[in-house]
């Protein structure tokens, strides 16, 4: 795209530092072109209009889906490629047996060799952008270098992308550098490379998102998590979202879930028709960045400002925020057609496919219209629930943690952590069971601490470490909690109906953290009177609320045990006091009577 050389170079030296490190990649990468990206959006229109003229993005039905567009990766590029992503330090040992780990010289030339000479007959785009509010001491910055233009697309929908960011930049000194090239799509040659003690990224031979858009998972995640260790705070894959009860009172909540355990229905719920006055507001579906302040509490930010989320199964029905989000000025990645030109995926609830995700006519023999993984980047502000606060450079205040897994039997509906120190022990147990669907045997225990596995920058003994640090800083800490929606009879049954009537367990949630209800002291924790929770109207028994609050002690015997030779396998990294509250736990439990 061509550039006015006064914009071109006002951009270029607002950084020098920035302008350096673009010179050093421009001399290696020999692109044709280099662009400045302004965030305008001139600029974002006129990137797209190349696309499409290109033939890469395909304009929807603007009658029925104003503004929204599709674009399709490579077949063999269609998600996150955990396998082929290292976090290269130092010592093996900072890494930890949580990442793959490549030394950094050794990634360095690897990485070199493969961008040498890697975007000759293409534009580099200079991304500046800012993770988090502008104005927000919380936010941090970094630059993307890419030669893809749907990146480009994409960080400018997810991040404030653009010249202010640059300025804050240039003002600041400091900034994660995110190198990126699709190179030649080849899998054989595509690598995730992260240097977290130089704050740096590369990734090379993907167009996917998460392995693409270096400001999400790579930066704010990874990254990030690592600069939150060096200064005090903590970056976690956690959704934000504010309950307004009937009484006119707002809590901020962060939650942390595994895939298919219902993060994003919790970020943008709905409260049903039998919980009247509730009011949700979503500050963020993703990720959180969360600081000790000077008051003594927690507080949030979402440091993205857009979605990208997976479409599959998103309708009025199980996501009605989500579904009306979408609607208007999406990017749509690898979903199916409809004859009449609008975005298909499976669980849609209308229309039906004619065109799959790889442009063939459908058939159902050759598997679904949609990938399973095919996304959607939507700006955050299109969300119906949308918080204000979400915009807010001091972030909100979080009343409580709320973690959670998907178990059949072990996990009750919800228990309540006895203080910061056993929350950290409860983050770091969770874990979900496999499905007969996810894999070929049911049941079989997932860990995944903090839901954090793919994306803790450095050793989990380290990590827990810090959130130990961290808890020990605050004089008002956010209370803990763990939940499991997917508690069964023997018949293998869902005891709790989920979706919107899980705002009965947030309330419960609420009322322990402003001190109106007490609770039962389980040898997991702090558990709800069955009289506690609100089921009125609920098609749930008095024998279902009774499994749903159970403790089986016998499992949970076995469960702590299991998570003991887990956590030992951090060796000298682990924080005694993660193994003294595992002690604590089965001391409990032995004590309790089995039934």
């Amino acid at each position: 795209m061509a550039t006015a050389p006064h914009t071109l170079a006002s951009l270029s030296e607002i950084s020098k530092s920035v302008a350096e490190w673009v010179a050093g990649v421009r001399e290696l990468t020999q692109p044709d072109k280099v662009h400045w990206c302004d965030g305008s959006p001139g600029e974002f229109q006129r990137l797209r209009d190349e696309l499409l003229a290109k033939g890469e993005l395909r304009e929807l039905n603007q009658k029925t889906f104003p503004g929204c567009y599709l674009y399709r990766s490579d077949p063999t590029d269609v998600a996150r490629v955990e396998h082929l992503t290292y976090v290269c330090t130092q010592s093996k040992e900072d890494a930890g047996p949580n990442n793959n780990w490549m030394d950094p010289l050794e990634a360095r030339a690897r990485m070199s060799a493969l961008f040498r000479g890697g975007m000759t007959g293409r534009t580099l785009y200079v991304v500046p952008y800012c993770m988090g509010p502008l104005d927000s001491r919380y936010a941090r910055c970094g630059v993307e270098i890419t030669d893809s233009a749907y990146v480009v697309l994409n960080m400018a929908i997810m991040t404030r992308m653009g010249r202010a960011a640059l300025e804050r930049i240039a003002m600041e000194g400091t900034f994660v550098r995110g190198l990126h090239s699709v190179g030649d799509l080849d899998p054989a040659r595509r690598f995730i490379m992260h240097f977290p003690e130089e704050l740096s990224i590369q990734s090379i031979g993907s167009g996917y998102g998460g392995n693409a858009l270096l400001g999400k998972k790579c930066h704010a995640l990874r990254i990030a998590s690592w600069q939150a260790r060096d200064e005090g705070w903590l970056a976690e894959h956690m959704l934000i979202v504010g309950l307004q009860n009937p009484r006119g009172e707002t809590h901020y909540v962060a939650a942390a879930f595994p895939s298919a355990c219902g993060k994003t229905n919790l970020a943008m719920l709905i409260p049903p028709d039998s919980l009247p006055g509730w009011k949700v507001f979503t500050v963020g579906d993703d990720i959180a960045w969360l600081q000790p302040g000077a008051d003594g509490r927690l507080w949030a930010i979402n440091p993205e400002c857009g979605y990208f989320g997976v479409v599959p199964g998103t309708n009025a029905r199980t996501n009605r925020n989500a579904d009306q989000t979408i609607r208007r000025d999406t990017i749509f990645t690898n979903v199916g057609l409809t004859a009449d030109n609008e975005p298909w995926w499976e669980g849609r609830g209308e229309g039906e496919p004619a065109i799959d995700w790889r442009g063939r006519p459908f058939d159902a023999g050759n598997g679904p219209a949609a990938h399973p993984n095919s996304r959607f980047t939507v700006s955050a502000a299109r969300n119906p629930a949308f918080a204000r606060a979400a915009d807010d450079p001091r972030g909100v205040p979080v009343s409580a943690l709320i973690f959670g897994g998907r178990r059949r039997e072990l996990a009750p509906l919800v228990y309540e952590a006895r203080n910061w120190q056993h929350g950290v022990l409860v983050g770091a147990s969770v874990a979900s069971e496999t499905t007969a669907a996810a894999a070929g045997q049911v049941g079989v225990v997932r860990r995944d601490p903090m839901a954090m596995k793919p994306f803790a920058g450095y050793n989990y003994g380290d990590y827990w470490a810090h959130w130990l640090r961290v808890g020990a800083r605050l004089k008002h800490p956010p209370r803990v909690f763990h939940v499991n929606w997917f508690r069964q009879s023997a018949g293998g049954k869902f005891l709790w109906p989920g979706f919107g009537e899980n705002l009965r367990v947030l309330a419960w949630i609420l009322d322990r953290c402003s001190g109106r209800v007490g609770a039962i002291d389980a040898p997991i924790g702090h558990m709800p009177h069955p009289g506690d929770l609100n089921t009125s109207g609920l098609d749930v028994s008095a024998e279902a609320l009774a499994e749903l609050t159970a403790v089986p002690v016998g499992p949970w015997r076995k469960e702590a045990e299991d998570l003991r030779a887990y956590l030992q396998q951090f060796g000298a990294r682990l924080p005694g006091a993660m193994l003294a509250q595992v002690d604590e736990l089965s001391r409990r439990l032995a004590a309790a009577p089995a039934h």
